[in-house]
């Protein structure tokens, strides 16, 4: 689950992370009153939307505009710049062309910023630790520099019996080139961030940039927070901070039925049991010539019910234009399947090419049940069949 920039900072802020101050504001008229508790004189006017490349980005209908981050000289500015930015759309490199509508917005005290840096904390998944990862490159994409310039990412894999340790943030520190008084804020800001990173079950912490002030002091100039959304549970204080309005709808309803369900960009709905079937799935339609419009797994203990909310999500994505339906029956019967996908297909009106592979536990029922539908369901022998024949299906259907 990810959250809003001025959400991720107020959490940090509890665990001792330096941020600056602000407010976040829902109209102009709450920008202007926001600036005027800041002691400016230079404020800042953030975009809130769960995306990266604010400042960047541009405005639907205004390609020549300053972006979703903006500086301003007074209270009065920053009201023009929330008015600006408030109920309109902003196109950035990680929205894509739709963008993202921008609800609210968060305006911060400026900063005197002599150097940006770059620190997060993740889970390393080779080393089953937790990573702080940290760059002299501050503002730039991580990605970014991951390519071109490797040797800038410094890395510390955190033993998870001892946890963070100040030699740790010091020998970033120094990679860094940090020196006196910054090297000690910079163990501080380090070590509350991954106190923050373990109480809270965060997927991901992303300080970019991390600035340098004049005076010395290191603090957190952006935040991004995901949390590992296993763990909410735990966490009913972090779960009220989702905003939906973010999320794509047609996961929200997957959620409702405990479904793991991911768009993608592909024409070809997938709903498979099990992740590592469903990335297999995923990966032999791509072998085949085709792209999978959606990650879905219906679980192991899938009812009808869910089976036939799972179908209908798929074919809410008006860019699905065939669906293959893959199940290996274990815990899964088969039978259960067919009659979800005979039951969502007839309330559906299914007018895409429909192929399901079914294997295991009441197999053959499961294909009577297809058969007799009367349905034009086009049955598949293996996963390579299955994929080969989806796709045909759709490239004929065009």
């Amino acid at each position: 689950m990810n959250i809003h920039e001025y959400q991720g900072k107020e959490l940090l802020k509890k665990y001792g992370v330096a941020v600056l101050d602000g407010y976040v504001a829902w109209t102009p008229e709450e920008a202007l009153a926001a600036a005027q508790k800041l002691p400016g004189p230079i404020y800042v006017v953030k975009s809130q939307i769960h995306a990266g490349g604010r400042g960047a980005g541009k405005f639907e209908g205004d390609p020549n505009g300053k972006g979703g981050v903006r500086l301003a000289k007074s209270p009065e500015d920053a009201k023009a710049a929330a008015e600006a930015m408030i109920n309109h759309v902003l196109i950035t490199k990680q929205t894509g062309p739709a963008g993202r509508k921008v609800n609210r917005v968060y305006v911060e005290a400026g900063c005197d910023i002599a150097r940006e840096l770059y620190v997060s904390l993740l889970v390393d998944r080779v080393t089953s630790r937790v990573l702080i990862m940290a760059s002299t490159e501050g503002g730039m994409e991580i990605e970014e520099v991951a390519e071109h310039h490797p040797e800038k990412i410094l890395r510390a894999a955190i033993d998870p019996v001892t946890g963070v340790q100040p030699f740790h943030a010091r020998k970033l520190a120094f990679g860094l080139g940090l020196v006196g008084k910054q090297v000690a804020a910079f163990t501080k800001f380090v070590t509350a961030m991954y106190n923050a990173f373990v109480d809270l079950d965060c997927a991901i912490v992303e300080i970019n940039p991390l600035v340098v002030t004049g005076a010395g002091d290191v603090v957190a100039l952006d935040a991004k927070v995901s949390f590992d959304d296993s763990a909410l549970y735990r966490h009913p204080e972090v779960e009220k901070l989702r905003d939906e309005s973010e999320e794509d709808p047609k996961e929200l309803e997957a959620n409702k039925y405990s479904l793991s369900y991911v768009a993608l960009d592909g024409s070809i709905g997938c709903m498979v049991n099990g992740a590592g079937l469903a990335m297999a799935t995923m990966d032999i339609i791509k072998l085949y010539g085709g792209s999978p419009a959606n990650f879905l797994d219906v679980g192991g203990g899938a009812t009808k019910e869910r089976v036939t909310a799972a179908f209908k999500i798929i074919l809410s994505d008006p860019n699905v234009e065939g669906i293959l339906v893959n199940i290996f029956g274990g815990i899964m019967r088969c039978d259960v399947i067919a009659e979800g996908v005979v039951a969502a297909a007839r309330e559906v009106s299914l007018n895409v090419p429909l192929v399901v592979r079914l294997e295991g536990t009441n197999v053959e029922l499961g294909k009577e049940i297809m058969a007799k539908s009367g349905l034009p369901i086009i049955s598949a022998d293996n996963l390579a069949d299955a994929a080969e024949k989806v796709v045909k299906a759709v490239k004929e259907a065009a």
